[in-house]
């Protein structure tokens, strides 16, 4: 063993608490926060709000909340390199891929292991440029962006939106092992990078931790960084702390979060903020199953802010799927970050280089089936002029919607009878009530939406100027 490393078996042999101490422990509450309650008339402004939680949802009539399947894209004629903990950014017009290549690596961290890089201009087709910055087997003629143990094992950049931020540091990242804790990195390119400090900036000793992909952001809505990394959780599941800075140098106590249910391993969590929803943060952990020939699936888990996890969808979201060389370890892995690859889809990436897609917004929604139903919001406040949905329905099927007031009665022109019947498949559809869709007499007071539909599935709304 080389002196960066130390695997998780001699760490766990070390500490192990065991199975049984987690199963007498339990679990708390926030491992399910299914029943988020929204605050006393949220303020939502303007922004985009998607279903794939109940924050906003008061009630729901003969509606269900329904998570989307991701549907596999043809194979792409110009892959890029295998995806181990990748990670996606889009970069104005460029798609940069970060992934590691073990070159054969025994243990975490190994001096054999390399960060690659590559480039797309719509996400499908991808170039693995020679960038001629490390010799490998004897040549610079590669991709190759970072060779620098132990930090190639699981390093994962993101673009800084931070008002202000120096050119320079415009793109950050953390990596490291239970052994060097992990190491800032800038760069103002996204392809040469240099250490923010030599020192680490995150540390966690309480459980064996870092090996994984443990990923960072600038938070609009919390005007912060954030990390979640991965630990042991009581030194039994492979879990989530998360921890945040100011300055991506001085970071807070790791929280553990505890989103596992009982028996549930957490392998990665990938959480990131959503590109058309920033205060949303998605995440699509590989969830591990050690007993069951060490299979993996894809999760689908969401947070607002510091809020724990919410596990409104409990089942799989990607399946390991007909080809038997998926049923493996290892072998579904989602990389960092869902990207749009057109005005109508976005894709996710994993293992070992797949592209998924789903409709814009179209993680989960309100769904009405062949009856109708209805959906009322709890009582919020918004800023704009036109109420936008993202919708769609059979030939038969319809969306209407109704403003309320705070206790529940129609406001005058924005009742039920007064919308005009939507019809149709779109990802922003204005809202018609009689002849207008100005909803601006009412921004700033405090209403309910109600959704009446049929045949129909509700993704996202949003109230534009």
């Amino acid at each position: 063993m080389n002196e960066t490393t130390v695997t998780r078996r001699e760490w766990l042999a070390a500490t192990a608490l065991g199975a049984t101490a987690m199963a007498a422990a339990g679990f708390p509450s926030s491992a399910s926060a299914t029943d988020q309650v929204a605050p006393a008339a949220p303020d939502i402004g303007s922004r985009r709000e998607l279903f794939v939680d109940r924050f906003l949802i008061d009630r729901m009539d003969n509606v269900s909340l329904k998570l989307h399947e991701p549907q596999l894209a043809p194979a792409m004629s110009e892959p890029a390199d295998n995806l181990e903990y990748g990670t996606v950014i889009k970069d104005g017009d460029v798609f940069r891929l970060y992934t590691r290549d073990g070159r054969g690596a025994k243990l975490d961290g190994d001096a054999m292991e390399v960060t690659r890089y590559c480039e797309s201009r719509d996400g499908i087709l991808w170039t693995k440029p020679k960038l001629g910055l490390y010799e490998v087997d004897g040549s610079k003629e590669n991709n190759v962006i970072l060779h620098d143990p132990p930090f190639c094992h699981n390093f994962s950049p993101f673009l800084d939106h931070r008002p202000g931020i120096p050119a320079e540091e415009r793109f950050k990242a953390l990596a490291g092992t239970v052994k060097s804790s992990l190491v800032a990195f800038v760069s103002g390119d996204g392809i040469r990078w240099r250490k923010l400090r030599p020192e680490p900036v995150i540390r966690y000793t309480k459980e064996y931790a870092f090996d994984s992909q443990n990923v960072s952001f600038w938070s609009e809505s919390e005007r912060r960084y954030v990390c979640y990394f991965r630990h042991f959780l009581d030194n039994t599941l492979r879990s989530v702390c998360r921890t945040t800075s100011p300055d991506f140098l001085s970071w807070s106590e790791p929280v553990p979060l505890r989103p596992n249910f009982p028996g549930e391993h957490l392998y990665t969590t990938l959480t990131h903020p959503y590109f058309r929803a920033p205060h949303l943060y998605i995440a699509l952990p590989t969830r591990f199953h050690p007993d069951r020939g060490e299979s993996t699936d894809i999760l689908f888990m969401t947070a607002r802010g510091d809020s724990p996890y919410d596990r409104t969808f409990r089942e799989a979201f990607i399946r390991p799927g007909l080809d038997p060389a998926r049923w493996g370890n290892r072998s579904n892995y989602a990389a960092l970050n869902v990207v749009p690859t057109s005005p109508t889809e976005m894709s996710i990436y994993t293992t070992s280089f797949r592209r998924f897609v789903l409709r814009t917004d179209g993680f989960a929604s309100v769904h009405a089936g062949a009856d109708a139903g209805e959906m009322v919001t709890h009582a919020l406040r918004f800023s704009g002029r036109e109420l936008m949905i993202n919708y769609s329905t059979s030939a038969g099927g319809t969306v209407r919607v109704e403003l309320q007031d705070a206790e529940g009665k129609s406001l005058p022109g924005f009742a039920l009878a007064e919308c005009r019947n939507l019809v149709g498949d779109t990802i922003e559809q204005t809202v018609m009530w009689t002849d207008t869709s100005d909803v601006s007499s009412v921004a700033g007071e405090t209403v309910r939406l109600r959704f009446v539909m049929q045949d129909a599935d509700l993704y996202s709304f949003q109230f534009n100027s």
